[in-house]
Parts: C-alpha cells; sequence; structure tokens
C-alpha cells in the first residue's frame, strides 16, 4: 500500500494515540510517509505554509487522520479552514476521534468532513480500522491532483 506521491497529515494530541495510529499503520503495511501535527495551530501551519512551517518545502498530504479535541485549535476549527480553501478542500479528511458528542459529529459533516470514524478502544479493531481508511482512501479512492 504504497505511493511515494501520497502523503498523511496526522492530528493528533495524545501521544498514545500517535504511537498506536503508527504502530498501526506500520502494521498494515501502510509505509507512506506521515507528518504528525501535535495541536490545532501546528496542523494548520502545516497545511497554510505558515509559522514554522512558512518556508519549508513539504508536500501536502492526500489524507489527513483528524482528531477533533486539541489544543490551541480545535479539530472543527482545523474542517472549516480546510474546507473552505480552494486547495486544501480537495484532500480527504477523515475525522478519528473517542468523541461520542453527536453534536461533534454533526458539526463534521456539515462542514464537510469525508469520514466520521469513533476510535475502537480494542486494539486489534483499532488496527483492522486504520487498515480500511488505508486501503480505502489511498488506494481505493480517486484522487485529484492538487496543484
Amino acid at each position: 500500500m504504497q505511493n511515494q506521491l501520497t502523503h498523511i497529515l496526522l492530528v493528533e494530541d495524545n501521544p498514545d494515540d500517535v504511537e498506536l495510529t503508527l504502530h498501526a499503520l506500520k502494521k498494515n503495511n501502510i509505509m507512506n510517509p506521515v507528518h504528525v501535527a501535535r495541536d490545532g495551530k501546528a496542523a494548520i501551519d502545516y497545511l497554510f505554509y505558515k509559522g514554522d512551517y512558512a518556508q519549508a518545502d513539504h508536500v501536502l498530504p492526500s489524507l489527513i487522520l483528524l482528531d477533533l479535541k486539541l489544543p490551541k485549535v480545535d479539530g472543527i476549527e482545523i474542517l472549516q479552514k480546510i474546507k473552505h480553501d480552494r486547495k486544501l478542500k480537495l484532500i480527504p479528511v477523515v475525522v478519528l476521534t473517542s468523541s461520542k458528542e453527536e453534536s461533534d459529529m454533526v458539526k463534521s459533516y456539515d462542514f464537510g468532513v469525508n469520514s466520521y470514524i469513533r476510535k475502537p478502544v480494542d486494539f486489534e479493531q483499532f488496527v483492522e480500522t486504520v487498515r480500511q481508511i488505508g486501503f480505502y482512501w489511498l488506494l481505493m479512492n480517486e484522487k485529484l491532483d492538487i496543484k
């Protein structure tokens, strides 16, 4: 499941969930480059080439895995900014969250999320969920070339 041009942005502040997600990707042979943004501001800076990333020469992701409960800027606000940007709105965003609040799901879909998934508590279920996300969004889904 590797495409050299396909990068993943993981927006997650919980170090355990970051490690779990990276492990699940690796366990499923998803070897795509992953950039981790550990708070909402870092994600926005990365996507919009601001702050620490103003002079950066990085590739925009082909998939964004987004937690909602983040420090500095929450996931809903990040989603809103992505989906209101002419170029970024084409990037699939999968909310991967432990939030059970229906209002979070409604807001996410209102702002154009491509998929909303609650993180399974069971490790094997989590690994399988990540496998299915990777299979669908990185292999099956037809992507527009973002320039």
